[in-house]
């Protein structure tokens, strides 16, 4: 049984709490954590939790709690690993991991030398969708890939954590980690050979929306956008040279369709998504079954790989002049 903390009891936190509860086999919700006590008592009270704290050092300091569910703004997220980490717990934590690639290379190192389970929570990464669009191209079926794009929005720039800088805002870190996650779990090990994009930025220096361009090392070709002034209609495509592969919503995939590559593409199959719980549950289900057998990172979310999304993240801010959180001068 997987003993979890949870930090931040926002919306995403009272999601996953949610989740936990329906999960009583797997975890156990020991405590919540607030800046504010009334709100983690208010929470604890809601979701049957026995401990509530004003503060996250308290939850650190916890000796009941194993894991440590960050789900506070991403401009918090490498001090509180730090310190969560210095008291020996594992972490999973919300996205973007952190403001950029060096802060998470920081906290991979501690979580070495500690030897602790540190993961990002990005939940399309875990979701079996993943397996079965994986499956499809393993498979040959839409043949070789040329082009993907994938794009998100949703009305939210009137929310201060996209607006303000010093809360790590914009489009970018909030909504577009997921179309560029769906382009990466397509594209594999492809090695990126190509980065460009363009911006429309805000008064207070964030990204309102942006477009990204990308190639790969096999000549294949991406292109995504992600936006807070409007909703989008959040379709992934994958296309091949014999076929065409649609996800409806890469934020949460509904279905899969799968298009032959004739002139006038003929659906061949639909495959519809279903999930245990809300499927949130597969990256809690991962970190339990990592930290059971001794495993710092998971296999759907390797650090690796939020390094690397960082890493186009950093290489797309700084040629947009974008800095966020701990970059800005004091």
């Amino acid at each position: 049984m997987l003993r979890i903390g949870i930090i931040g009891c926002g919306h995403i936190a009272e999601i996953l709490a949610e989740t936990m509860n329906a999960m009583p086999e797997t975890v156990r919700i020991e405590a919540a954590a607030s800046r504010s006590i009334s709100k983690a008592e208010e929470f604890a009270a809601r979701f049957g939790i026995g401990k509530a704290y004003g503060s996250y050092e308290l939850l650190f300091e916890d000796n009941d709690v194993d894991l440590v569910y960050i789900a506070t703004p991403h401009a918090f997220h490498k001090s509180e690993m730090l310190e969560a980490l210095s008291h020996g717990k594992h972490i999973l934590c919300e996205k973007a991991f952190c403001i950029n690639a060096a802060e998470a290379e920081e906290v991979f190192a501690l979580a070495a030398e500690k030897h602790l389970y540190v993961a990002e929570a990005i939940w399309t990464r875990y979701m079996p969708a993943r397996k079965r669009i994986d499956e499809i191209i393993a498979s040959g079926r839409i043949g070789k890939i040329t082009t993907m794009t994938a794009n998100l929005g949703y009305d939210i720039l009137w929310k201060e954590r996209i607006q303000d800088p010093e809360l790590g805002g914009g489009a970018l870190l909030d909504v577009g980690v997921y179309p560029l996650n769906f382009v990466l779990m397509a594209a594999g090990n492809d090695p990126l050979s190509s980065l460009s994009g363009l911006a429309v930025k805000s008064e207070r220096n964030v990204d309102i929306r942006n477009i990204i361009s990308m190639t790969f090392a096999s000549g294949a070709s991406a292109t995504i956008f992600s936006d807070t002034q409007c909703t989008s209609d959040r379709r992934g495509m994958i296309y091949g040279t014999e076929g065409t592969i649609e996800v409806i919503n890469v934020n949460n995939p509904e279905r899969i369709n799968i298009y032959s590559g004739d002139k006038y593409p003929v659906l061949l199959e639909t495959i519809p998504i279903m999930h245990k719980v809300n499927g949130y549950e597969y990256e809690i289900e991962a970190a339990a079954e990592a930290i059971e057998q001794g495993r710092l990172e998971p296999e759907a979310m390797p650090w690796r790989e939020t390094l690397r999304v960082l890493r186009i993240c950093d290489s797309m801010r700084s040629a947009w002049g974008i800095k966020l959180a701990s970059e800005l001068p004091e």
